[in-house]
């Protein structure tokens, strides 16, 4: 019987083992009866598009691969010519994709996003409640330009050292407090309590010594080659580590879980207050947050939002009306009182309600730990040195990338597009690439200047005078591959249901849904896709959604822009598990919180963002899109699926 009982969990474990391979087998010899038995292109479209997204929403094989299954299917099943397949992959957004990494790469190349970030927590000061607004503002706007997950392998970093700065002098405090405090009545917990404070005592020694030897620097994504960030075995995360793309438009970090043991054996040992473990806490997952926040500001901020604008665009071609200026416009306000919200929910959840304690600005009531951290803030900052020129040259980039963005059409006024002659032929795209082509012609260092002001730079730069801002390889390090081939897999799929009529036959299945309110049949789109985003990958729910609400929409006679913006922005509110994206998965890696921890304040800040999303489209978002009336570019479109 033991014999059976151990051969039975071998065969269990080897199945368990290699599950993907059977899934990745076994769906499409299950659904392939319905193409078979219903040869049209509305079957065989359904056929392509459930596979599709069975691939995408169990990961059983990578992304980018899943997305290429379209490019073969199609043809073979007669819904698309291959050549009118391979369009689909390469869009507008690919090249304003490709911009947006070279102005990322420079960035991240010469250290501006480090000195954006210490610069505003500096300004917040070291007070629990304002240091965690303070990191809050600059992931957000930092997440604005820069993916969810870029952004917060920057960030953590920075945080995490001003956190270990926190518990060591904490630890030191205690130290001094131990000698004339009293005995536990416990007396078994004493040789506990004596092994953890020598412990504390040894790790304190150990710190104060590397802190003496200026050898403990802070790291941040381009400089933890060397560095343990936080004491717990993470593996550093460096720029050439970025391999992993599911979440976020720039490529995302491979992240070393720690070891469950260590984790709680760190949580019960190094703080020396359950005070500061709560500090911790609420520090590393409002940077998560405030990524995720930052990145529904700009078209650019996700990946998310690029696939609604593409797949929009071609649907609805002659709907000229979402643009980088109209998205920031009605996404700004969202983020401003998101941001406000959650800071609000994570210290009532963490910190407590006593704001005056821990907001304070006033210097007389700082503490001591306060004090040390705020000085190893400004000490960070001071290794920085002056403002380089390429981070003046970056940054000049920057802002103009911004305002050519906004001014292109803002819609109240005439754009700058209309000073040319041709109308339609310019966008956003045309803005980025041409920027970031410049970027690999101008010099990195001053001209006419004898001296090197690139301190950051490699030795070949050094070298040569005229060594660019960015090279080749700098743009390829973080150009995702990846995400570009599965916002192309999602857009062969949205071609295929146009042409194959599948999107109208989803349209009549939803009809008995026409009795219900505009907000109502919202609201539902919304619940549905946060989630269902929670255990999928984002891009990949979006890109299966956004066809079935469309559909939905046109065969109800809703605007489009009512079901499409509130569910395009939900998607990214997968906030309560590890897995619902990388940047979750990076702050639980520090070890600071527990799964726990997450889902509690991960389930408000889903709710605080749903809500805020459903108030922003029936306020501001109806006169802004004219969401009152049933558009004619929709209407168009909708009597062109019909015939």
């Amino acid at each position: 019987m033991r014999l059976e009982a151990a051969a039975r969990m071998d065969l269990f474990r080897k199945l368990w083992r290699a599950r993907k391979l059977i899934l990745v087998v076994f769906i499409p010899l299950s659904l392939l009866p319905l193409p078979l038995i219903h040869p049209t292109s509305e079957a065989c479209c359904a056929y392509v598009l459930m596979v599709t997204a069975v691939y995408w929403v169990s990961e059983a094989v990578p992304l980018g691969a899943a997305a290429l299954v379209p490019a073969f299917l199609y043809p073979l099943f007669g819904v698309l010519k291959s050549s009118e397949v391979a369009a689909e992959y390469c869009k507008d957004t690919t090249l304003l994709l490709m911009g947006v990494i070279c102005l990322a790469a420079s960035i991240e190349k010469w250290n501006l996003h480090k000195r954006i970030a210490l610069r505003m927590v500096m300004i917040a000061g070291a007070k629990p409640g304002m240091l965690v607004l303070g990191f809050m503002c600059c992931t957000v706007f930092l997440s604005m330009w820069l993916s969810n997950t870029s952004t917060t392998a920057m960030v953590m970093p920075i945080a995490e050292a001003v956190l270990q700065q926190l518990i060591c002098t904490g630890l030191a405090d205690s130290h001094v407090d131990s000698e004339t405090a009293e005995v536990p009545e416990e007396d078994s917990a004493v040789p506990d309590k004596e092994e953890n404070l020598d412990k504390n005592q040894l790790e304190l020694l150990y710190r104060n010594n590397c802190n003496d030897n200026n050898k403990q620097e802070l790291s941040t994504l381009s400089d933890t080659k060397t560095a343990e960030v936080n004491g717990l075995g993470l593996k550093p995360i460096s720029n050439q580590e970025c391999i992993k793309n599911t979440n976020g438009h720039l490529p995302q970090v491979e992240i070393e879980i720690p070891n469950v043991k260590r984790v709680k054996m760190r949580r019960d040992s190094q703080y020396p207050t359950k005070r500061d473990h709560m500090i911790c806490k609420c520090l590393s997952l409002s940077i998560t947050y405030a990524a995720t926040i930052g990145g529904l500001i700009t078209i650019t901020g996700t990946s998310t939002n690029l696939i609604f604008a593409e797949q929009f665009n071609t649907r609805y071609p002659d709907a000229k009306v979402i643009n980088f200026g109209t998205w920031f416009i009605f996404s700004f306000p969202i983020a401003i009182i998101m941001l406000v919200l959650t800071w609000l929910w994570l210290h009532f959840l963490f910190l407590g309600c006593n704001f005056r304690e821990t907001c304070s600005l006033s210097k007389k009531r700082k503490t001591r730990r306060e004090m040390l951290s705020e000085r190893r803030i400004h000490e960070e900052y001071a290794k920085l040195g002056p403002i380089s020129y390429p981070e003046v040259v970056t940054g000049v980039f920057f802002i103009l990338m911004t305002l050519l963005w906004f001014t292109r059409e803002p819609g109240f006024v005439p754009g700058w597009t209309s000073l040319f002659e041709k109308k339609g032929y310019r966008t956003d795209a045309t803005v980025s690439v041409l920027l970031g082509f410049l970027l690999f012609l101008i010099p990195a260092r001053r001209p006419f200047s004898s001296s090197s002001c690139c301190k950051n730079s490699d030795d070949d730069s050094e070298s040569d005078p005229l060594a660019p801002m960015i090279t080749w390889k700098d743009f390829q390090r973080l150009m995702p591959w990846e995400i570009v081939i599965l916002v192309g897999g999602g857009y062969a799929l949205a071609a295929g249901c146009k042409v194959s009529g599948l999107s109208v036959w989803i349209g009549r299945q939803l009809e008995p849904m026409s009795g219900l309110p505009p907000w109502a049949v919202t609201l539902l789109a919304c619940l549905l896709v946060s989630a269902v985003t929670e255990f999928a990958s984002n891009p990949a729910t979006l890109t299966v959604f956004l066809p079935i609400l469309s559909a939905l929409s046109e065969t109800l006679h809703i605007n489009p822009l009512h079901t499409l913006i509130p569910s395009t922005m939900c998607v990214s509110f997968g906030v309560m598990l590890p897995v619902g994206n990388p940047p979750n998965a990076i702050v639980f890696s520090y070890g600071h919180v527990q799964i726990r921890d997450m889902v509690k304040a991960g389930f408000g800040v889903n709710l605080i963002g749903v809500a805020v999303v459903m108030l922003a489209i029936t306020t501001w978002g109806v006169p802004l899109f004219n969401l009152t009336e049933f558009p004619a570019w929709a209407l168009a479109r909708n009597v062109t699926g019909s015939l």
